[in-house]
């Protein structure tokens, strides 16, 4: 497998955490995947989708809640020796859309939650559409020296999958 099916095969597991997501017209439904390079074999560390957790939740908000909620003894798997926080610096972010840099509801935007992560890719689907706000995620995680890769080929899935309810 190539390093770009690589990433193909985990964007697509993100576009199967999205159609998890009940859809809404007021809001996209995204998926995300947390993944840690740190082994020989790349390993997810948790998956999100858009309202799977109470409150109005964003996809790579859940992940990383999900992740940070891992007792230490799963933790091990992927680094032995390293804390929630050392994992999540070497991760790679996949979500099939471009990160959140406003949100209407006033909650905390899911480019700042990965930013206090300080996650190190972040590999997006779709840009988000200005369907709702004008957004400005990928260009707050370039800002903040986390690489932003823009997947080719699942764009026109990822953004079907976004808009259902719409």
């Amino acid at each position: 497998m190539t390093f770009e099916d690589q990433h193909l095969k985990y964007l697509q597991l993100a576009l199967e955490e999205a159609k998890k997501c009940t859809p809404t017209p007021t809001a996209f439904c995204v998926g995300c995947v947390l993944v840690s390079r740190l082994s020989a074999e790349p390993l997810v560390m948790s998956t999100g989708y858009s309202r799977e957790l109470p409150g109005n939740t964003h996809a790579e908000a859940n992940a990383l809640s999900k992740f940070r909620s891992l007792p230490q003894e799963e933790v091990c798997r992927f680094d032995p020796a390293a804390s929630h926080a050392e994992i999540l610096a070497s991760a790679d972010v996949y979500t099939t859309m471009e990160p959140c840099s406003i949100r209407t509801s006033g909650l905390s935007p899911c480019a700042d939650a990965l930013i206090d992560a300080h996650v190190k890719r972040c590999f997006i689907g779709v840009g988000e559409p200005d369907d709702f706000v004008q957004c400005e995620g990928a260009q707050k995680l370039v800002s903040a020296g986390i690489d932003v890769v823009w997947l080719k080929g699942l764009e026109e899935e990822s953004l079907s999958v976004a808009r259902r309810g719409h």
